[in-house]
C-alpha cells in the first residue's frame, strides 16, 4: 500500500512537473569568434543581446499566443585583425551598432510565426564598441585594437525587421521549416530566406513551442506547457543584400567615412547548433558560416564565429 501511494505521489508529482507555464524570460546572447578559435579576431568580432519577452494575457481568434520582447543590442566590426595602424591595412571597416528595440511575436495556431520589431539607435563612436573591445581584450590578455579612428561615422539608426517562419514537414525527431526575414532600415537592407531543421533527442514540440523560435512561454490560457526539448538544428540561409551602413558607411552621416566598401549583394549563411532546456533555464552553442560580404580583394571568401545562449523563465 505504501508502494503505491509513493508511486501514485512521483506520477503526480511528475504531471505537475511536466505541466510547469512559465510567461517570463529574461536572456543573454553573445555572438564571438572567440567560441570557436583563440587565434581568430575578425570582421563580426561581437555581438551582444539581451532580452526580456513576456506573454500577452490577451486571447486571438487565430494567434495560439503572442509575446513581446524589450532587447538591447550591439554589433561589433573589425578588418581581418584588431590592429591595423593603416588605411591601406584595412580590408572591412570599423563599425559599431548599439541599439533598442521592441518587438511583436504572434505564433499562429497553424504553426505558422510572425515576429515584427522595431530598432532605434546609433552607429559609429556613440556605439562604444572601441572601449568595449578595449575592455574584452584586457579581460583576455589581447593586444589593445588600433584603428578605430577610422571607422564608420556617427549616425541615428533606426531598423525594422520582420521573421515569417512556416513549418513544411514534422516527425516526432525530425522537421523542416521555412524561414524568412527582411530589414529595411539606415543601418541594413536586405532578404534572406532559407530552411530551418531540428533534429530532436526527443520528440519535438511544435515550432509554436519551441526555444528554437522563442515560443516556448505559456500561461493559463494557452494549449502548451513549458516542456523540455534537447534537439541539433542547422539552418542554411541565402541573403539579397541591398545596403549596409556599417560596410558602406550611413547616407545619414554628416561626412563621409574614411574607410568605406561596396557590399557583396548576395551571401550564404549556414548555422549549426545545440539547444536544450533545463527546468527553468535553456542553453544554446552554435556554430555560424558566411561568404564574403563585401567587394574587397583582401577579404576571406568566408568567415566562422561561435554563439552562446542562456536564457531564464519565471512568472
Amino acid at each position: 500500500m505504501k508502494k503505491n501511494i509513493s508511486l501514485l505521489f512521483i506520477l503526480f508529482s511528475l504531471h505537475c512537473f511536466s505541466q510547469r507555464k512559465y510567461a517570463k524570460e529574461f536572456s543573454f546572447l553573445n555572438d564571438n569568434d572567440l567560441y570557436i578559435s583563440t587565434y581568430q579576431d575578425r570582421y563580426y568580432t561581437n555581438g551582444a543581446f539581451l532580452t526580456y519577452r513576456y506573454l500577452s494575457e490577451k486571447q486571438f481568434k487565430n494567434i495560439e499566443k503572442r509575446a513581446y520582447e524589450i532587447q538591447v543590442g550591439h554589433h561589433m566590426y573589425t578588418p581581418f585583425k584588431s590592429v591595423v595602424e593603416t588605411v591601406e591595412e584595412h580590408d572591412r571597416p570599423f563599425a559599431g551598432y548599439l541599439y533598442g528595440s521592441f518587438g511583436i511575436n504572434s505564433f499562429y495556431k497553424k504553426e505558422v510565426i510572425l515576429k515584427t520589431s522595431i530598432q532605434i539607435g546609433v552607429i559609429g563612436s556613440h556605439s562604444f564598441s572601441e572601449e568595449l573591445q578595449d575592455f574584452i581584450h584586457k579581460m583576455y590578455g589581447f593586444k589593445k585594437a588600433t584603428g578605430w579612428d577610422y571607422q564608420i561615422k556617427n549616425a541615428f539608426a533606426i531598423n525594422f525587421k520582420t521573421d515569417y517562419i512556416k513549418k513544411i514537414t514534422r516527425n516526432d525527431v525530425f522537421d523542416i521549416n521555412w524561414a524568412n526575414t527582411a530589414k529595411l532600415g539606415t543601418v541594413y537592407t536586405d532578404f534572406s530566406t532559407g530552411l530551418y531543421s531540428r533534429i530532436g533527442f526527443k520528440p519535438l514540440e511544435n515550432i509554436i513551442n519551441s526555444i528554437a523560435f522563442n515560443g516556448n512561454l505559456n500561461n493559463s490560457n494557452t494549449h502548451f506547457s513549458n516542456n523540455a526539448e534537447v534537439f541539433l538544428y542547422i539552418k542554411p540561409m541565402i541573403y539579397y543584400v541591398a545596403y549596409d551602413a556599417t560596410i558602406e558607411g550611413s547616407f545619414l552621416a554628416n561626412d563621409d567615412s574614411p574607410i568605406t566598401f561596396d557590399i557583396e549583394p548576395f551571401k550564404f549563411t549556414s548555422e549549426i547548433g545545440l539547444r536544450f532546456t533545463s527546468n527553468r533555464f535553456n542553453f544554446g552553442y552554435a556554430i555560424h558560416y558566411h561568404t564574403r560580404k563585401l567587394k574587397s580583394e583582401h577579404v576571406s571568401k568566408g568567415n566562422f564565429y561561435g554563439t552562446i545562449k542562456l536564457s531564464y523563465q519565471f512568472n
